[in-house]
């Protein structure tokens, strides 16, 4: 079977798109690829039609990715078209992942998304040798670099990873990496930048009118808002930075009657994800959402992306763009800049970036106290640290930071340590913690120069992810 013949009985598209052509057949003829293609634009296609191309006479696939709960909508995808697919991950009970390992064993799976923690796990790895792999396909790849902007460590172990699935064919697959990022992926991949042929689709979206308007203060923001809402017809999104001037602007919208959706990280699993069918399933929803919205949300037919306050990077900002007129028809990403959101997002990158002393101190007091803070809780130690900033998350952080390096095993929510291991250099190095300080205000002053562009922001971001530009994409 050809893959313009799965692309049509599998998935049910009539013909490709952009460059899914051209990396399939890269693929199948045995090269590496890295692709960079904005979300929503059919990167999973890429990898998916290989895989069961070759999945009859080559072996099976194993896609490595960080989201769990994107794993499961994949595969429920996948497993509504009689593709034999799974996941493995810490979501499924001891039973479940038993039965997982016994299937993975005996040849099951055509298609299996792990996370790369999971190689750490003996078990899986008894389970996974009874395989041939003939494709390793890496998601969110830009989670390989300390350059990018959702660096988890051991995304640095795939060079041993490919060795141990037997150095396959392997593609690497995300939404955003500028050129930096985009040497160090494939270094971390083992690989020479000869071996691997980059895709790279840029934002060629004529359909997107990308906007800048400088406002002060709420009342300015709402007037926009409105404007847009009474503007476009159908789906948009608004994004905030905080939960507090969303909840606000929230307010003034119902006072006005306007009909919206409010999303953010602190709502409970179960009304996020039926927030989310609600804005997919609606026909004119508007949503107001900090960017924990959007992970996997494909509709194709988002009107506008309006950003109220400023994003942290040019990497979340396009990300969060490219979610608007997918179906290619004329939408708005309108961004509202409001010098004193500034302030927020500067402070937001000295609490995601604490300092080498800092991690040492809570070492220590993890060292020192685990009962206590096992007893009392994240509050407690927060009380010990002297914190002056009921808004500090310079903690929260370290936590995160302790778990993804494996300083500490055991819950974080509810927090309950059962281990302690040393700290790893990146996080008790004083120089490698400033550069990472340093990565981060890069990025947010990058995102300022796009604010200030007087030329064609379309130019802009393509330069800023090293890209060629043609006056006809925009």
């Amino acid at each position: 079977m050809q893959p313009s013949e799965i692309l049509k009985h599998t998935f049910g598209h009539d013909t490709f798109r952009g460059q899914q052509k051209l990396i399939i057949e890269r693929i199948l003829g045995g090269g590496h690829a890295l692709v960079i293609m904005p979300t929503g634009a059919g990167k999973s296609l890429c990898y998916q039609i290989p895989a069961l191309m070759l999945a009859a006479d080559q072996g099976m696939t194993v896609v490595i990715s960080p989201l769990i709960a994107l794993m499961k909508d994949q595969v429920d995808a996948l497993q509504l078209q009689n593709v034999r697919a799974a996941f493995i991950n810490s979501s499924l009970t001891r039973d479940q992942r038993e039965a997982s390992y016994a299937a993975l064993q005996r040849g099951a799976y055509d298609l299996l998304y792990v996370t790369p923690e999971r190689f750490r796990k003996p078990e899986f790895l008894a389970a996974l040798s009874q395989n041939k792999v003939a494709l390793l396909a890496v998601d969110e790849a830009h989670c390989i670099s300390q350059w990018g902007h959702d660096f988890r460590p051991d995304y640095t172990r795939l060079v041993e990873i490919r060795q141990i699935v037997g150095d396959p064919t392997t593609v690497a697959l995300t939404a955003t990496a500028t050129p930096e990022v985009q040497a160090d992926i494939i270094a971390q991949l083992g690989l020479t930048p000869g071996e691997a042929t980059l895709f790279h689709e840029g934002i060629e979206r004529p359909n997107l009118e990308l906007e800048v308007e400088q406002v002060w203060g709420a009342e300015e923001k709402f007037a926009h808002i409105l404007r847009v809402r009474k503007q476009f017809t159908g789906p948009g999104i608004v994004y905030f930075s905080l939960i507090r001037s969303l909840e606000e602007m929230s307010e003034r919208l119902d006072s006005q009657r306007v009909d919206h959706l409010v999303y953010h990280g602190k709502l409970a699993p179960r009304e996020r994800k039926q927030l989310q069918e609600e804005f997919m399933q609606g026909k004119d929803q508007l949503v107001l959402a900090t960017n924990a919205f959007g992970m996997g949300i494909d509709k194709q037919n988002i009107r506008f992306v309006l950003h109220a306050e400023i994003p942290g990077s040019m990497e979340s900002y396009y990300q969060e763009i490219g979610r608007a007129g997918r179906d290619g028809a004329p939408s708005l990403c309108l961004l509202l800049y409001d010098e004193s959101d500034l302030a927020t997002q500067m402070e937001f990158i000295q609490w995601s970036n604490p300092d080498a002393d800092f991690c040492a101190r809570v070492f220590d007091y993890l060292q020192r106290d685990s009962e206590k803070i096992n007893a009392f809780g994240q509050e407690w130690l927060r009380d010990q640290l002297h914190f002056k900033h009921r808004h500090d998350f310079r903690l929260e952080t370290v936590f995160q930071l302790f778990d993804r390096y494996e300083v500490i095993d055991g819950s974080l929510h509810p927090l309950k340590i059962k281990a302690l291991h040393s700290l790893p250099p990146a996080l008790i190095d004083p120089e490698e913690r400033h550069q990472k300080l340093l990565r981060d205000q890069k990025k947010l002053h990058a995102l300022l120069e796009y604010v200030k562009c007087e030329a064609d922001r379309k130019a802009y971001i393509h330069t800023y992810f090293g890209l060629p530009y043609h006056e006809r994409e925009s």
